[in-house]
């Protein structure tokens, strides 16, 4: 594959991750899973793996239903030409607590297995996050921290 083709694959995958981050922070549960399709994997690490787009809500959703607003900061963002990309972030997550809104901060790096289906549209086949769940908790009102939540015994 030449330089100039990998390049321009690269550049397209990181857009549609951003993108994608951008769908996130509005926070709508269509547009979010737009970006999948019932093959896609999510590990939000320690979390269980799930699989398709209500296995992948039903993680998502556990914050997002509590979520007034959100923002992810992208500190660095790379790509390789197999369709890999890796984004190092800072998610801002303004929940609903029983005290009244909190400001929570999770550091995060990502990993994206970007795909190009049958008719050139991409999907996130594969994503992975890694970050501390002790910070996190931390960082969320104690009534968040329930295993039907966190998915954390």
């Amino acid at each position: 594959m030449g330089t100039s083709m990998s390049t321009n694959i690269q550049q397209r995958n990181t857009q549609f991750i951003k993108d994608f981050l951008g769908a996130i922070e509005r926070n709508q549960k269509e547009e979010i899973l737009s970006f999948f399709d019932e093959e896609s994997v999510f590990n939000n690490i320690p979390m269980p793996t799930v699989k398709g787009l209500e296995g992948i809500w039903s993680i998502l959703d556990q914050l997002h239903e509590v979520a007034e607003s959100i923002q992810y900061e992208l500190k660095n963002i790379a790509a390789t030409e197999e369709g890999n990309v890796l984004t190092e972030r800072v998610d801002y997550y303004n929940v609903k607590g029983p005290a009244g809104d909190v400001a929570a901060k999770f550091l995060v790096m990502g990993a994206f297995e970007v795909e190009e289906k049958a008719g050139g549209d991409l999907v996130i086949r594969q994503w992975r996050d890694y970050f501390d769940i002790n910070l996190c908790l931390a960082e969320l009102p104690q009534d968040l921290h329930h295993p039907e939540v966190t998915g954390i015994e």
